[in-house]
């Protein structure tokens, strides 16, 4: 029989986590999104749709890498795991709005997904009880509405580039809060 765990003490073991995979995998995506906007301007669209899509099996396989290994089935069954992937998936279904507003205007797609996709991070606050989330959502968002009015011309370089410096503030956060448990 399994051991039935609390939903807090769940929480807490969730919480302990070293939550990296996944934010690397943004940095690297959103990374070869702004290259695309360098190098191939005219398929900047397509490097996004297929960067940001792959996203999630990124995180899988840089999970192996360091140490989180989401596919570990040794590890007891946490609910906030479940949790986390639907935040996920669900950063997923908000490509029904971006596709949309991208075949009406397409230099709108670094914004939309960017924003869409960024809104992922507020519940992952709540899960972790850490505020790094909702500043990584926050300032995500801000700082790709400024930047789409300021910089029109290159919103595919731009919008790309402040994603991955929110990265790298959030990884940061992360990697010092990892420090701290350990």
């Amino acid at each position: 029989m399994t051991e039935q765990r609390s939903l807090e003490v769940q929480r807490q073991e969730f919480g302990r986590r070293r939550f990296l995979a996944m934010p690397l995998a943004g940095l690297l995506a959103w990374l070869a999104v702004a290259a695309g906007g360098v190098l191939a301007p005219q398929s900047a669209w397509l490097i996004l749709f297929i960067a940001t899509g792959s996203i999630v099996y990124l995180g899988i396989g840089l999970s192996k890498l360091t140490g989180e290994d989401f596919t570990d089935r040794s590890r007891p069954k946490n609910a906030f795991d479940a949790l986390f992937f639907h935040t996920v998936a669900m950063s997923l279904l908000v490509y029904g709005i971006a596709i949309p507003f991208f075949l009406v205007e397409p230099s709108s797609l670094p914004l939309s997904v960017g924003i869409l996709s960024g809104l992922m991070w507020l519940p992952v606050s709540w899960l972790l009880q850490h505020w790094i989330g909702y500043f990584h959502a926050g300032a995500r968002t801000a700082l790709l509405v400024a930047a789409h009015y300021l910089f029109p011309q290159h919103r595919f370089i731009v919008i790309p580039l402040l994603i991955v410096a929110v990265y790298i503030v959030t990884i940061a956060v992360f990697e010092q809060r990892w420090r701290r448990m350990r």
